[in-house]
């Protein structure tokens, strides 16, 4: 997995609050989480690469929640504020599936959570990247690209995001993208070693899929070649060709 793990490899610790009391409901239990990414602990679940982390010290489980607005008697602002109680407490039903590993679940909490969440930015981008990890979970790689996609463009800045689209790439054997989230990594966060060893490790599987891509291309080419050349009892074969050092152009000469 491309996700980027702590500087220290085993360390992901969980700190509980005490619960706050009954008539505080709008006010969830939080947890707080040593990041892998390089940044705060405040948007969303973050992975953990089972690469380098065993799986008994399991992923970190945040629930953030929008600051509710001021009581007013504008209408509109009421509705907003309506919104917003929906919306967080839709994503913090899904914290709690998704600690249960309930992903499925979680993932139509999330979706109500947007539902309510129209108007809020940065808690829409949470939701989205909170789906893809669900996505991640299950094993569903091309639809967590697309969540993580779709959080990006809510908050091009957003690392954690990145994080995770850049694993579901290597999942999908796509290094080069993977590759250029990591660079962006690097480019929001500089300090970010852990990105660097990703971008060290994913360079020689990009440049090996890219020669076995040129390869699997020739061989096609041959063969339709080989194909059409056939009818005249010919095949590739009969020509050479040769590279100009010059201009790196191709000359063929039949034999």
């Amino acid at each position: 997995m491309v996700l980027i793990e702590s500087e220290s490899d085993d360390e992901i610790s969980v700190t509980q609050e005490p619960k706050p009391p009954l008539a505080s409901s709008s006010h969830p239990i939080t947890t707080e989480t040593k990041l892998v990414d390089g940044g705060d602990d405040s948007d969303g679940f973050e992975t953990a690469s089972e690469r380098e982390v065993s799986d008994n010290e399991g992923d970190e489980i945040e629930t953030k929640q929008e600051p509710m607005m001021d009581a007013s008697s504008d209408d509109g602002s009421k509705q907003k504020e309506k919104a917003m109680e929906g919306a967080n407490e839709a994503k913090m039903e899904g914290n709690k599936l998704f600690g249960n590993g309930l992903y499925e679940d979680a993932l139509l909490k999330y979706e109500l959570a947007l539902h309510f969440a129209q108007e809020f930015t940065e808690l829409r981008s949470i939701c989205h990247s909170n789906r893809a990890i669900c996505y991640l979970k299950l094993g569903k790689y091309i639809e967590a690209v697309k969540e993580c996609t779709k959080a990006i463009e809510l908050n091009p800045s957003y690392i954690k995001a990145f994080v995770r689209r850049a694993e579901a790439n290597e999942k999908l054997e796509h290094f080069e993208e993977a590759l250029t989230d990591l660079k962006k990594i690097i480019e929001l966060d500089p300090s970010n070693d852990q990105a660097r060893k990703g971008i060290r490790r994913l360079e020689p599987l990009a440049a090996a899929k890219q020669e076995k891509m040129k390869e699997e291309a020739i061989a096609k080419l041959k063969e339709m070649g080989n194909t059409i050349l056939g009818k005249f009892g010919m095949s590739i074969d009969n020509f050479k060709a040769v590279q100009d050092p010059n201009t790196g152009s191709y000359s063929f000469s039949y034999q």
